[in-house]
């Protein structure tokens, strides 16, 4: 696994000292009646990073990517695709470092989301079938307007943010056994093999991905990349039809199980988490407590951290959710 997570330790503290003038740790609780809930004698610690500013951890990530950016690239203006986290991290960086954010969503994404990133200041365009398609149009403004691409988990800035997550759990919570964590991209999952290698080398970490977008799940079991031809979920922030090169190696080698949950088991996860911590989930944000779920008979008796991730949801979404509409 060395060879293959694509930062260093030192990475990771150099990302934390230049974040953390601007960000203050997320809690990280434990509710009896969510152990309770779960069974198995498992005792769940919840790192609340939808307790950060624009309520995801991302914001670590484009902080941490703005702050590692020289002078002359921050003046020319940063690009990104996103479902909107990601996009919304760049955008309190850029408005907090005076940076001109340009992001790219994809048709009928999630409306509120969209709202966010605009009332922080970035250009919005809104072109492209889904997150994929979106960062090709991205990669044509890199082109076009001589812009600077922030990729929402292929660049080394910001897998060192989202390592910056698992650093502080770890200071809080020490005596963790498992992490069970949502991939998308896999940013945080690899943020938390490279702590982990460091700091817990006997820590293991468990991936969690939505069986309607589950290419790197499947790419994972078959041990090389592959492509989904759709990505189907309402947890949007795991919507990716692939893996990407800086995080594949290290989740191939490094992670101790990946499974995936039904939109269903989201949802299912979602309200226990609002019953529980009475907390906002966004749905990619309760994946992996959904995880937890199908993995408890593998880790009873375990403790176990899960993260809230994000709690952008938007209202209707909410609605269908506690209605059991999903």
């Amino acid at each position: 696994m060395s060879d293959t997570i694509p930062i260093l330790f030192d990475d990771v503290l150099a990302a934390r000292e230049r974040i953390s003038p601007h960000l203050q740790r997320s809690p990280a609780r434990s509710y009896e009646t969510l152990d309770a809930c779960v069974g198995a004698d498992i005792q769940v610690s919840v790192k609340h990073e939808n307790h950060l500013p624009t309520n995801s951890f991302k914001v670590r990530n484009g902080l941490s990517f703005m702050t590692a950016l020289e002078a002359s690239l921050r003046s020319r203006g940063v690009v990104a695709a996103t479902r909107g986290n990601h996009g919304l991290g760049l955008a309190w960086a850029g408005k907090l470092l005076g940076v001109s954010v340009t992001i790219v969503v994809p048709r009928g994404n999630n409306p509120e989301k969209n709202e966010g990133m605009r009332g922080l200041g970035a250009r919005l365009i809104e072109e492209g079938e889904d997150y994929d398609a979106s960062v090709e149009v991205a990669g044509r403004l890199v082109s076009d307007e001589g812009l600077t691409l922030a990729h929402s988990t292929n660049h080394p800035a910001i897998i060192a943010g989202a390592a910056t997550m698992t650093l502080e759990l770890l200071e809080q919570q020490p005596d963790l056994d498992a992490l069970v964590l949502a991939v998308g991209g896999g940013s945080q999952a690899v943020g938390a093999l490279t702590v982990a290698r460091q700091l817990r080398p006997e820590l293991q970490v468990y991936g969690v991905q939505a069986s309607g977008a589950s290419a790197a799940h499947d790419s994972w079991h078959a041990k090389q990349p592959l492509k989904t031809a759709s990505a189907r979920t309402f947890a949007d922030g795991l919507a990716t039809r692939s893996v990407y090169e800086l995080t594949f190696p290290a989740l191939r080698d490094g992670l101790a199980g990946f499974v995936t949950v039904t939109d269903a088991e989201i949802a299912e996860a979602l309200r226990q988490l609002l019953k529980t911590t009475h907390t906002l989930v966004e749905g990619a944000g309760a994946a992996g407590l959904a995880g937890l779920f199908k993995l408890r008979q593998q880790l009873a008796g375990k403790r176990v951290g899960v993260v809230i991730s994000g709690g952008n949801i938007d209202a209707e979404t909410l609605r269908r959710v506690v209605a059991m509409e999903i």
